[in-house]
């Protein structure tokens, strides 16, 4: 369920009264959203909310493909019914962030079918963009709040994912460098080394992008014809390399589940949306875009611009 909120206390009254009753009745209660909610939802709950579990979205969610293996961890336990409370989009993501947390919200209902979990997701109808908010009417099966559904704006069915999210990609600078690659995953390595380089990472950082490129790349040689085109550049506050294959990935969820303890293969995207801030995966008969991005040092203090909410920061 997706509440549209308008102030503070119909978001505190809201997801307190989707809380309380399942913690009464034993289920176990998550919450991932921004850390400045934490205290309100908190003061909102009181003794109740001791037993809940909360988590910072800015930093679980930075990627919003980290947001099902987070929920998938906590509802682990057998036979216990899990309550879960999101807020994956808010003011001061990219664009880019946003589309990859509309396919979220599209593809959860897709992740957890048949589940004893139930999660409501919270939008700020007064901070966010009109398009945003009817991409959640699309995406989830029932929205409460002040915004009411509104005509053509019905729930489009689990896993049906808004164009938003699915046209090509913006396209590259003219400036972004490029390489191609087959059977050599030490040249995508180096190549990605060097290129970002320039972007002062911390060497930690640095070495968890390359890691991913080459993840990407490793799946290129191995499921989509064994040779693939990569760019990098630099952009307003992050870096970004892209890859190019003739593969298509079927699986809407690939990347996006906690992989079991005895599966022989596919983590490969997994891994890779464990390093990245963001990884934007288009996939069609044509073959496969995978881009990601990497914020710089500092990115937190970015002034917004395009691409971004008008009067808002980077996060």
């Amino acid at each position: 369920m997706a509440l549209v909120y308008r102030d503070p206390g119909e978001y505190t009254g809201v997801v307190g009264g989707f809380l309380r009753p399942c913690l009464a009745a034993g289920a176990r209660g998550l919450v991932i959203v921004p850390a400045e909610r934490h205290a309100r939802l908190r003061a909102a709950l009181g003794h109740g909310g001791e037993a809940l579990a909360f988590a910072d979205m800015t930093s679980v969610g930075v990627n919003p493909a980290r947001i099902i293996p987070a929920i998938e961890a906590f509802a682990a336990a057998d036979g216990v019914p899990a309550r879960v409370v999101t807020e994956p989009i808010w003011p001061g993501r990219t664009m880019a962030e946003v589309r990859e947390a509309t396919k979220h919200e599209a593809l959860i209902n897709l992740a957890f079918a048949g589940r004893d979990v139930q999660i409501l997701c919270a939008y700020d109808a007064a901070s966010l963009p009109r398009a945003v908010l009817a991409d959640a009417h699309r995406t989830h099966p029932q929205v409460t709040g002040s915004d009411a559904p509104a005509a053509g704006q019905e729930f489009a069915g689990a896993g049906r994912i808004p164009p938003t999210c699915t046209a090509a990609l913006p396209p590259r600078p003219a400036d972004a460098q490029a390489t191609t690659f087959a059977g050599d995953l030490r040249r995508v390595r180096d190549f990605t080394a060097r290129q970002i380089a320039a972007a002062a990472l911390p060497a930690s950082r640095a070495a968890e992008f390359v890691l991913a490129v080459s993840e990407v790349a490793a799946n290129t040689l191995k499921h989509a014809g064994g040779r693939g085109m990569l760019w990098c550049w630099q952009a307003a506050g992050e870096v970004i390399c892209e890859v190019r294959d003739g593969g298509h990935i079927a699986d809407p969820l690939a990347g996006r589940r906690l992989p079991q303890v005895d599966q022989a293969g596919g983590q490969g995207l997994w891994l890779v949306n464990r390093c990245v801030d963001l990884a934007e995966v288009r996939s069609t008969s044509d073959g496969t875009v995978t881009r990601l991005h990497m914020r710089l040092p500092g990115n937190q203090a970015v002034a917004a611009g395009p691409g971004r909410f008008a009067g808002t920061r980077a996060v």
